[in-house]
């Protein structure tokens, strides 16, 4: 295990405050996971079990077209502890994970994909790093072989470059699966923005940290359901939610082209005045329109992303909307509240 802050009396206090039977609230996102369900269900069950910790799922069907909300449905008929939030349509994992954590009643919140990707067995580790006073507990995937080559190459890109312009520190590799307790989710319901990246807001709440290795398997079933481009859209949107840096950088660019256009005006000047030389040159001219038409054009863009969030934040329309919850077995644990 990789510990990310050093021993703090923060830290100690809150592992001597741990309730003994907390709540486990598992989060789960789904989108056309039917194939996958099953085997979810009884890989989960296998290691959260043993614990002897009360539990329950939180499934958020975010606008599955396939048999996803009927497979859960039948679960929670037949005894599954939990229940089923099902989104008007497909809002955007950002917003399932949203709506997950708003109806979760744990003590703590495993957020863990159906695609078995994330290996449930690492649940009983988190709980014990939980115990030992760490808020967060997030798997790190030290192992990315079952993505291709570009995938890993570009979200190695990605992290470098998050951390390099943004003022918090994203861990490389951590994905959404992770143990949050109480606290930390109170904190992250209070973000408003509609914008969400989130494992950015993971990174920006802070609390006591640390991580767990793992290999990361392939797909158990089902196939997945992000494409590059749809990547390439989750990245931008990080970015801006947690840097202002692009818009100085363009700032800064334009300052440089400006003065060496300047100083360019300015020997073309003093050329032409010493030498009586002026022989424009079009090839020349159309290189430089170019340029700097595409220069503007670029910078006018980074803006209007910035202006789209403004736009989309302004008016305020609600992050997901529900259209019906479906509650399974009745859970008679009593959540105590967390002594921290």
């Amino acid at each position: 295990m990789q510990i990310e802050q050093g021993e703090h009396i923060y830290r100690k206090r809150r592992a001597e405050g741990r309730i003994a039977t907390p709540l486990i609230s598992i989060v789960v996102p789904a989108y056309n996971e039917a194939e996958v369900l099953d085997h979810f269900l009884k890989d989960t069950s296998a290691a959260v079990g043993p614990l002897g910790l009360p539990y329950e799922y939180i499934f958020i069907d975010d606008g599955s077209s396939d048999e996803t909300a009927n497979i859960i449905a039948a679960h929670l008929k037949n005894g599954l502890q939990g229940r089923l939030i099902g989104l008007a349509r497909n809002f955007g994992k950002e917003a399932a994970l949203t709506a997950g954590l708003a109806h979760a009643k744990g003590d703590v919140l495993v957020v863990i994909d159906a695609d078995l990707q994330d290996p449930p067995q690492l649940i009983p580790q988190m709980i014990d790093g939980w115990r030992a006073g760490y808020d967060v507990v997030y798997g790190l995937r030290v192992d990315r072989s079952s993505d291709t080559v570009m995938k890993r190459n570009s979200a190695g890109l990605f992290y470098k470059l998050f951390n390099r312009l943004s003022d918090i520190d994203m861990p490389a590799n951590a994905g959404d699966f992770r143990l949050i307790d109480r606290k930390v989710v109170e904190a992250l319901l209070k973000l408003p923005e509609r914008n969400r990246f989130m494992k950015g807001l993971f990174a920006w709440v802070g609390f006591s940290s640390m991580a767990i290795p793992y290999e990361r398997p392939h797909r158990r079933a089902g196939y997945g359901k992000w494409n590059y481009w749809k990547l390439w859209n989750f990245a931008i949107d990080g970015l801006t939610s947690f840097t202002t840096m692009p818009l100085r950088i363009w700032f800064y660019g334009g300052a440089l082209v400006a003065a060496l256009s300047f100083a360019y005006a300015a020997f073309l000047i003093i050329r032409v005045m010493a030498f009586g030389i002026d022989v424009p040159g079009y090839a020349s001219l159309m290189v430089g329109l170019l340029f700097f038409s595409g220069v503007q054009l670029l910078s006018i863009g980074m803006i209007g992303e910035y202006v789209a969030r403004l736009f989309n934040e302004a008016k305020q329309r609600p992050i997901y909307l529900v259209q019906d919850i479906i509650e399974g077995a009745p859970n008679t644990h009593k959540t105590k509240p967390d002594e921290q």
